[in-house]
């Protein structure tokens, strides 16, 4: 199969139900996608698809062929992206196993609410499980990601 990941495609050889994250970390290894759950509850393995934040442990293979996806790894060069700024400044991580996660489901919430209040932020993070309890220093770095977005 052909996939593109992180603007570059890919030839996988694997099954057609092998699901997204085994493919991303096992055939391409690219690592920084994280098994939680492998139920798509916890958010561990949010990725990418035409810019949508998905669980990668839910996606087969086939119904990710033809898409746009992004990792954790291609969504900013150099950790550029505003996300990754705010988690940077912020100090987010603790352990850091959820941070990937954490921050391909902000940043796909950020395209389409660059400007949220502190409730919207809440919202749009359910699912999203930190074991450190870092959800404050999450909000408040999506918050200052939606600020170096609008340019401030």
């Amino acid at each position: 199969m052909n996939l593109s990941v992180n603007g570059s495609n890919q030839v996988v050889d694997a099954p057609g139900d092998t699901k997204l994250l085994w493919v991303i970390r096992e055939h391409l290894r690219l690592t920084g996608t994280k098994f939680g759950c492998g139920l798509g509850l916890c958010g561990a393995c949010t990725v990418h698809m035409n810019g949508e934040a998905v669980r990668s442990c839910q996606i087969e293979l086939t119904d990710a062929e033809g898409t746009q996806i992004t990792t954790i790894e291609g969504l900013g060069a150099n950790g550029h992206h505003p996300v990754q700024k705010a988690w940077a400044e912020i100090e987010v991580p603790q352990c850091g196993y959820c941070q990937s996660g954490q921050m391909m489901n902000a940043a796909a919430f950020l395209n389409s609410n660059s400007a949220p209040s502190e409730n919207e932020i809440i919202d749009a993070q359910q699912g999203n499980i930190c074991r450190c309890i870092t959800y404050n220093r999450i909000k408040t770095a999506i918050k200052r990601a939606s600020e170096i977005m609008q340019g401030a």
